[in-house]
Formats: C-alpha cells, structure tokens, sequence
C-alpha cells in the first residue's frame, strides 16, 4: 500500500473516530483537546515547516478569545460573525508580529516574539474590556446561522468538529502545494531559495499570519466551550505549551501536532486530582518523548514505516 494511500486510510479512520467520541467520552474534554490540536497544528506550519520557532503564539490565541468574547457578549454579534472577528484580530496581529519579527533569525526570532507577546499580556492586563483578572465570563454560546441552538453540548462538540476538520485539512492542502514546498525550500536553505529568485520575507509573512489566523480560530471557539475569556489564555505558559505539544507529537508532520495536544490534554485533565504532581508528571512524560521518540511521537512512527519501505523493496 502507497504512502498516500495508508495516510488517507488512517485519517478516514481519524475521522470516524472523532465521530463516535462523544458517546465514549466527556464532549468538554475532546472539546478543549480539538481546540488545543488546531492550535498545534497552526503552530507547526511555523514551526515544522518554515523552521521559525516562535515563543508568543498565545499572543494570537488569546487575543482572539478576548475579541470574540467581546463580540458575543457586549456587541450582541451572533457566534459565527464573533468568531470571524476573534480570527481577524488574531491575524491582523499576526500580521504586525511578523512584519516586526521576520527580519530576525534564529533565537532573535524568538525573542522579538516573547517579548511582543508579553506586552499584549500586559495589554490584556490593563485594557478595560478583558475585565483584567475576572476575564470575561458568562459568554454566550448563541445559535449557530440563528437555527442551531450550540448550548447543547453534543451539537457544540459536532460544531467544534467540523471547524477542526476543515481547518485541518487546509493547512494540509496548504503544506502540500507549492506554496507549502517553498516554504519547506526556505526552512531547507533559505540562501539558495532566495537565489533562485524567491522572497523569503513575503512567503515567511504569509506563512507567519496563516498560523496566526489559526491560532486565534483555536482561541475563538474555546471562549464558546468555556464561555470565558482570561488572562491564562495569552499568558506565556500557553507559549510554551504549544511548543510542547508540537515536539512530543512530531514537528513537520501533519498527525503529530494533534497527537501531541491529545497528549498533553489528556495528561492535564486526568492527573489534575494530583495537584502539583501534575507539572511533574507532565515534565517526566516529555523527558521520555525526548529521549525514546526524538522526532516525536508520529514522527518516530513515520520514520519506522519508511524504514520498512526501504527494506521491503528489492535489490539490484
């Protein structure tokens, strides 16, 4: 069986999965872990792809989370329009993140992002309308299209659903086209991409803003799981989070953000009883990933399966 032909087998298999999973377990929680595995992915097509390791992308998240909530609850918008504008304002900071920031490389990169992130923490802190430590509460779930109530949390978990799954497979059409080979050109060796005549700024900026639109989708539709908008969602911990996920799953693979969200969900939700102990165990469990999956998990899996295609075909 093809490459491309077992990938797509495992991703029907995915998706006939994610169908059933409500009736197996708690709708929130595959909620928050669908909202936290598009963040991922958002941030590996930075990350994985064009190689830019960004240190602020809660920045994005939380903005967006704010801005819908806002629109929701005091402008009276109805859930899709909020959720718009939560993705708009994300991409429209993305936009002035990256056109500050891609003109440095490598850890000044880094540091232009977590610096610009936390000044939007600050920000949030202050600004009247984020209500400071209260964040915004009780946001409206609405009504999606005025006709489909979202308050029933089956029918929120089939609409997070669907959002993850177009969004997913956008960025994978996205990684796969030729866009997405400069991008990987660019991440390979940017001197001789730009050699052949390609403006690595521009393709970086357009990369930097897509993964910044992204982000704040994910941050849009956890403020309508949650109903709330806080200070924890644009706080550098979530930085650094996110970067967490994406490296235990598999930098530069497409599964590998999400499995690594799932991951680190799964380890935050059922070991919260342990209090403290949870930041250990999750501390542990990224240790092993470093030292047994060095290219994550999903990224040791492929590198297996490659490993045993290259071994099953015949000699000369």
């Amino acid at each position: 069986m093809s490459s491309e032909r077992s990938q797509r087998l495992v991703l029907l298999v995915l998706l006939a999965l994610g169908l059933v999973a409500p009736f197996v377990l708690y709708p929130v929680f595959l909620m928050k872990a669908l909202c936290f595995a598009l963040f991922a992915c958002a941030y590996n097509l930075l990350i994985g792809y064009v190689g830019l390791i960004s240190f602020g992308h809660a920045a994005f998240f939380g903005i967006a989370a704010y801005a819908t909530g806002h629109a929701a609850k005091v402008w009276g918008l109805p859930t899709e329009l909020a959720l718009l504008t939560g993705t708009a304002a994300a991409a429209a900071l993305g936009l002035v993140f990256g056109w500050l920031a891609i003109r440095r490389q490598g850890i000044y990169f880094a540091m232009v992002t977590l610096a610009l992130a936390q000044m939007v923490f600050f920000f949030c802190v202050q600004a009247p309308f984020t209500h400071g430590e209260d964040g915004i509460q009780a946001i409206p779930r609405g009504t999606l299209l005025g006709v489909i109530d979202l308050n029933n949390q089956l029918v929120l978990y089939y609409f997070v659903y669907v959002v993850f799954v177009l969004s997913f497979l956008i960025l994978r059409r996205t990684v796969n086209s030729p866009f997405g080979q400069i991008l990987t050109a660019l991440r390979e060796n940017e001197a001789r991409a730009v050699s052949l005549g390609y403006r690595a700024d521009q393709y970086k900026l357009v990369a930097f803003v897509l993964s910044a639109a992204f982000s704040g989708l994910a941050g849009a539709m956890i403020t309508i799981v949650f109903q709330l908008a806080a200070l924890n969602s644009v706080h550098w911990h979530l930085s650094g989070e996110v970067v967490l996920m994406t490296l235990m799953g598999g930098m530069g693979t497409l599964l590998g953000p999400v499995a690594g969200a799932l991951l680190l969900v799964a380890i935050q939700n059922y070991f919260a009883q342990v209090g403290a102990w949870s930041t250990i165990i999750q501390g542990a469990i990224f240790v092993v990933c470093v030292l047994v999956f060095r290219r994550g998990i999903v990224g040791e899996i492929e590198a297996w399966r490659q490993r045993r295609a290259a071994a099953s075909k015949p000699r000369d």
